[in-house]
C-alpha cells in the first residue's frame, strides 16, 4: 500500500468515527429535547372566579 493510499485511508477512518459521534450527539439530544417537551406540557388551568365542585360525602 502506498503512502498515499495510507493517508486517504486514515482521513476515511476519521471522517467515518466523527460522523459516528456526530450521529450519536444527535441522537441523544433529540432524547433529551422530547424528555424536555414533555415536562413542558402544559398543565390544565381554571380560569379565575370559577369554584369547582368538590365532593366530600361518599355513599357506601
Amino acid at each position: 500500500m502506498t503512502r498515499t493510499e495510507q493517508v486517504i485511508e486514515r482521513a476515511m477512518a476519521a471522517v467515518a468515527a466523527a460522523r459516528a459521534a456526530r450521529e450519536a450527539d444527535e441522537r441523544r439530544r433529540r432524547e433529551t429535547f422530547q424528555r424536555v417537551q414533555i415536562a413542558n406540557l402544559r398543565r390544565p388551568t381554571v380560569p379565575k372566579g370559577i369554584q369547582l365542585p368538590l365532593d366530600l360525602f361518599r355513599p357506601n
